[in-house]
């Protein structure tokens, strides 16, 4: 599949990519496993989707911020490699909810980011393992980190 053109089919507007806000790479490429750092939720202007999911936002309004974070994911994927064809499968997604002690739809919330995969990559390549859980705070308060992992097709390994 090209992933390129299902892109624009489902007329996504990916983010710009933001530089590393500390000392770390926000993409390593380990043989053909590419693992990315977390992603924060932020909008398409940069700015950030910050508060407590069960406080500030319902479980539909964390959901909307972890799409959002794998639309940034998806742009430093296509910035890093230089075009989301070099993706063969989502490996794994973990994430993190900000949200209130009583508040329990962690998972819910992060099928923001998977349900975009499943778009994106397709039934077969963009499910994977995935843990979600709920912390206390996230930086710059955010709502939702995401990190990932994705297999490289072999013939495109950089």
């Amino acid at each position: 599949m090209d992933y390129e053109k299902r892109i624009m089919e489902l007329n996504l507007q990916l983010p710009p990519v933001s530089a590393p806000k500390g000392l770390y790479r926000p993409l390593v490429i380990a043989g053909n496993m590419a693992y990315l750092s977390g992603h924060v939720s932020s909008r398409q202007d940069g700015t950030l989707i910050q508060g407590k999911v069960g406080l500030d936002y319902d479980m539909d309004g964390g959901k909307l911020a972890a799409r959002a974070v794998g639309l940034a994911i998806l742009a430093t994927l296509r910035n890093e490699l230089g075009s989301l064809n070099k993706i063969k499968r989502v490996v794994k997604l973990l994430g993190l909810v900000n949200a209130t002690p009583d508040f329990d739809k962690h998972p819910y919330v992060i099928n923001g980011c998977s349900e975009l995969m499943e778009e994106v990559f397709g039934a077969e390549n963009g499910v994977g393992a995935r843990s979600a859980f709920g912390v206390s705070g996230l930086p710059g308060n955010c709502a939702v980190e995401i990190e990932a992992i994705f297999e490289l097709n072999d013939e495109q390994i950089v």
